[in-house]
């Protein structure tokens, strides 16, 4: 590899690993800005979601964008916003600048995530050498997240505004090193700009903040159920129009052929599947360690560390065993890992040690390491350079949407499961039936990856069926 792509994959690697330590030190300093701004429980999780609604809201967009408008020039544009508001975040001394901060914030994830993700599809040619890129992506995404919550736990505790600060410095080094190092791929096949589709980039941003919103909401469930069954239905129908206006357009921003790829299709539902597990299972973990164990915010990211293991495993390991056997199978063993992992922790009691949580927590660095990489590779491999963008949005969208999901359908069943009650007991019973979720999620991912090896296996005359 030239030194030169090094270099852009240093930057880019380095993107994903803002937003996924972004995301996961602010979730560490929660208590520590409710403390300080005096928020309610209510303006507090605003902070998360308005995060979540602008990244969820506009990734599909952002997507498009960078195949429209440039993948360097979005990438540039959206990481200059990231810093400022996140910087505007720490200045904050009431919460309505917080919400602002974390949405725009979140906006500016939302164009600068498959921004980045495209460059490295157009940078890297097909085949080895991308896959090999790709995996390391993935796993110092990973890494970010997990190290984030100790990093996250060490700032809080010197204060909660370094939280921001934090990703201020590393965004304008980040700046820095892109401006001379990434280079606009050629325009070649470019649609023109003027031919930007925007009746049908009003709607799909609409439909995807209306339905993330309603995603969100699920947390309570019996707080104002008509407004979420309003934010649903009000999605679905824009999102209805939204495909209308795509098939009239001249120049659709999202071609409705690319979803009779059925690789595509599959690879998003896993994608989404994954995330709802594990961000599903770290908040149940969360719950368990600091409210019923009285662990604290550092201690709990430093037990999380163990499934940080693919941050390892990802560039190493990942590369031989998919050159061996396949992104469909290593996508396989990886849900399978996972599956193991949340099933051995059903048994979870109040006197466990690390050592009982430490299996689980190791084979989840295994589900993250043969599962996420892979699945970015399938969800890019095959689609045309002037595509990618697209991809890269489709596939983030549905990572993010896992997750708001995941979080969402835990917290309700746990809710749903305490009843009220307020005993450690009924805690952990009510932490074991959330538990389910998690497990359901991978089984049907597995389940879905499954069929994806018997399509392959079985590809039709003549034209063969992509992996898996």
């Amino acid at each position: 590899m030239p030194a030169r792509h090094w270099g852009v994959l240093a930057v880019l690697c380095g993107a994903i690993f803002l937003e996924g330590i972004d995301v996961a030190m602010l979730n560490v300093a929660l208590p520590s800005i409710r403390a300080d701004l005096g928020l309610s429980t209510g303006a507090l999780s605003g902070v998360v979601s308005a995060y979540v609604l602008g990244y969820g809201g506009f990734m599909l967009l952002g997507g498009r964008a960078a195949d429209l408008l440039g993948r360097r020039r979005m990438f540039l544009l959206w990481l200059t916003v990231f810093l400022l508001f996140s910087g505007l975040g720490g200045f904050a001394e009431e919460g309505w600048v917080l919400l602002v901060a974390r949405f725009v914030t979140g906006v500016a994830a939302a164009f600068l995530t498959p921004a980045g993700l495209s460059l490295i599809t157009t940078t890297f040619p097909e085949g080895p050498l991308r896959n090999r890129a790709l995996l390391v992506y993935a796993g110092t995404a990973a890494g970010g997240f997990a190290l984030g919550l100790v990093i996250g736990g060490l700032l809080a505790a010197v204060g909660w505004r370094w939280v921001f600060f934090a990703p201020v410095l590393m965004s304008a080094a980040l700046l820095l090193a892109a401006i001379p190092l990434l280079k606009e791929p050629p325009a070649a096949g470019r649609p023109a700009a003027r031919s930007f589709d925007l009746a049908g980039a009003a709607t799909v941003t609409g439909a995807m903040m209306l339905l993330v919103y309603g995603v969100v909401r699920l947390e309570h469930p019996g707080d104002g159920l008509p407004l979420t069954v309003a934010a649903f239905a009000g999605g679905l129908a824009l999102l209805a129009a939204f495909a209308a206006i795509e098939r009239r357009s001249a120049a659709p921003l999202v071609r409705m052929g690319i979803f009779r790829a059925g690789a595509l299709v599959r690879t998003n539902l896993m994608a989404a599947l994954l995330t709802a597990s594990f961000f599903g299972f770290q908040f149940l973990l969360t719950l368990y360690l600091q409210e019923l164990r009285g662990w604290s915010a550092i201690e709990t990211g430093l037990a999380l560390l163990a499934a940080a293991a693919d941050v390892v495993l990802a560039p190493t390991l990942t590369p031989w065993l998919v050159n061996r056997y396949g992104n469909a199978r290593v996508v396989l063993g990886g849900l399978l890992s996972g599956l193991l992992a949340y099933a051995l922790f059903l048994g979870v009691g109040l006197d466990w040690a690390y050592a009982a949580m430490l299996p689980s927590m190791l084979l989840i660095g295994l589900m993250f390491a043969f599962v996420y990489g892979p699945l970015t590779i399938v969800a890019t491999d095959g689609i045309a350079e002037h595509e990618q963008g697209l991809a890269g949005g489709l596939i983030n969208t549905s990572f993010q949407f896992g997750a708001a999901l995941g979080l969402s359908a835990v917290t309700a069943v746990n809710v749903a499961a305490l009843g009220g009650a307020d005993t450690p007991e009924a805690g952990l019973a009510a932490l074991r039936t959330a538990l389910a979720v998690p497990v359901t999620a991978t089984l049907v991912a597995a389940v879905i990856a499954v069929i994806g090896l018997r399509a392959a296996a079985r590809p039709r005359a003549g034209q063969p069926l992509p992996v898996p």
